[in-house]
């Protein structure tokens, strides 16, 4: 006998949540893009475009995101039981790859840059990287602590995080330049844009492909959820157990639990099913569970596809 608790596939998702914070901070992202763009080209600054070309990516994913936010709402189908909410996890999967192309592009200019010589305007540079730091700085401040619950805005996050070191960068290049003239510094500052984007395009892409993998979500112990199962009262054996994660914030969890036919009979499978849920749910975060109750006179006829 088979039993869900279901709760709504096609409820507010974790990136929906935050919504208008993803906004402002894109409406942020874009406008500084255009001033370090314009004044990327007028210094003759690599580092300034690329750290232009970082946030115009970051700014291009957060576009993404809100998109896949809204497909997300999306009621559910015959053809798409879950509705539109793994959108969100493609999302993070386009922006880690846009990431990734965008390091390289900017390796490759810069090293051509090291062999000839370029002028830089210094004042343009360091106003342009200064603006861009202070728009970075604002925009962790309006995506902190909402980037635990979402691959997107925890993507956001750091990108954004990734955007005000790469400012940081093209301002010390440009004291370097000031103080030094060594004109090499810009693309060294280039280089270290580069370097501070990869490790985290990597991280994103790898959380993001344990959801399409359907791994269990981070935290969750697979054996301590049977432990727990096995500990309710009148409970033989758990067996089959699912535990995978459709999109951020929206945990799933399944398993074929075998009862004592005496505890069935008595109090019904209705307040068994009460019991697995709420534990499951209190201990594991779990809202949406399904559990497959059977008798433990009937366990020969149930093959186990696994543990």
């Amino acid at each position: 006998m088979g039993h869900t608790h279901a709760h709504d596939h096609g409820g507010a998702t974790a990136t929906g949540r935050h919504r208008r914070r993803l906004l402002l901070v894109l409406a942020i992202t874009l406008s500084v893009v255009v001033v370090q763009l314009f004044a990327g080209f007028l210094s003759g600054s690599l580092a300034l475009l690329a750290d232009a070309g970082h946030m115009f990516s970051d700014a291009a994913g957060l576009g993404i995101a809100l998109t896949a936010a809204w497909v997300a709402t999306l009621p559910p189908t015959d053809q798409r039981t879950f509705g539109y909410q793994r959108a969100e996890v493609l999302a993070a999967l386009a922006n880690a790859l846009a990431l990734m192309v965008v390091a390289v592009v900017i390796c490759l200019e810069a090293l051509q840059r090291f062999g000839g010589g370029h002028e830089v305007q210094t004042t343009t540079m360091l106003a342009g990287a200064a603006l861009g730091a202070v728009a970075n700085l604002a925009g962790l401040l309006i995506l902190h602590g909402a980037h635990r619950e979402s691959l997107n805005v925890r993507g956001a996050y750091l990108e954004v995080l990734g955007d005000l070191l790469g400012s940081v960068a093209v301002i010390a290049a440009a004291v370097v330049i000031i103080t030094t003239g060594w004109v090499q510094a810009d693309a060294v500052a280039s280089l270290l844009i580069a370097v501070l984007i990869v490790p985290r395009a990597w991280g994103l892409l790898r959380d993001v492909v344990d959801v399409l993998l359907e791994a269990s979500p981070k935290g969750v112990s697979v054996q301590s959820i049977r432990e727990h199962i096995l500990s309710a009262a009148g409970v033989v054996d758990v067996h089959d157990i699912h535990a995978w994660t459709i999109t951020s914030g929206v945990p799933v969890f399944s398993a074929h639990v075998v009862v004592e036919d005496e505890v069935l009979d008595a109090d019904g499978v209705d307040l068994v099913l009460d019991r697995l849920a709420q534990c499951l749910g209190e201990h594991f975060d779990t809202e949406h569970c399904t559990f497959q109750l059977e008798p433990a006179s009937h366990r020969e006829h149930e093959p186990e596809q696994h543990a």
